[in-house]
């Protein structure tokens, strides 16, 4: 018999299917039934494949966190008591396996938020203030190449700035479930969220300035 990691990694996710009954479906899954498990994969995998390449922006670790999701699911049936959808819970499974993974990550020493953020005079106006514009309109940008380019500024952020950012702007979790997630307050995740996006946005204008001129 194929060994469940086998069957994830044969069971190539595609677009997610339209969502079954959870409920029964949970039961065959408890009950060890491999066609219920193959069901899943099929019905989820599309989903969990996405969110994973948001979230680590690598295919590889994208593929590895979606085994390690259905994996960690698999064993922790029990705890599915069927007041979300099965893939509502799928979903989260997977966030916590991606945050787990950029932690893991061996990183450069990092940059202090406050080094990013803009510098404000006494009158409360912005030193050097940041010259509009607009990236997705500029002819010289092509998609994937801004798609690159704000994920590795993304990147250079504080790790704890970092995920707050993934979750509420790449994922679109609201507020609360971003600070479920995080072990935050709401207050806080408002907080960190704020100073995350001025932070890419400081990245991120020297680089469109530039393509600007």
């Amino acid at each position: 018999m194929e060994s469940t990691a086998a069957r994830i990694s044969q069971a190539e996710p595609v677009p997610s299917q339209p969502p079954c009954d959870d409920s029964a479906l949970a039961v065959r899954l408890r009950a060890g039934d491999e066609a219920a498990f193959e069901e899943l994969v099929r019905s989820a995998g599309g989903r969990l494949l996405a969110v994973s390449r948001r979230m680590l922006g690598n295919e590889d670790d994208a593929q590895d966190a979606v085994q390690e999701s259905f994996l960690s699911a698999f064993r922790s049936l029990e705890a599915f008591d069927g007041r979300s959808q099965l893939t509502t819970w799928l979903h989260r499974i997977a966030i916590n396996v991606c945050l787990m993974k950029l932690r893991s990550r061996r990183r450069k020493p990092e940059r202090q938020i406050g080094d990013l953020l803009p510098e404000f005079l006494e009158d409360g106006h912005q030193r050097n203030p940041s010259r509009p514009w607009n990236p997705e309109g500029d002819p010289g940008i092509e998609t994937s190449e801004l798609r690159a380019i704000v994920r590795a500024r993304i990147d250079e952020l504080p790790a704890p700035y970092r995920e707050v950012l993934l979750l509420r702007d790449i994922e679109e979790l609201d507020t609360e479930q971003t600070a479920e997630m995080l072990g935050m307050t709401p207050a806080a995740v408002k907080t960190r969220l704020h100073r995350a996006r001025q932070a890419l946005r400081a990245l991120l204008e020297p680089l469109f300035t530039e393509v600007q001129r």
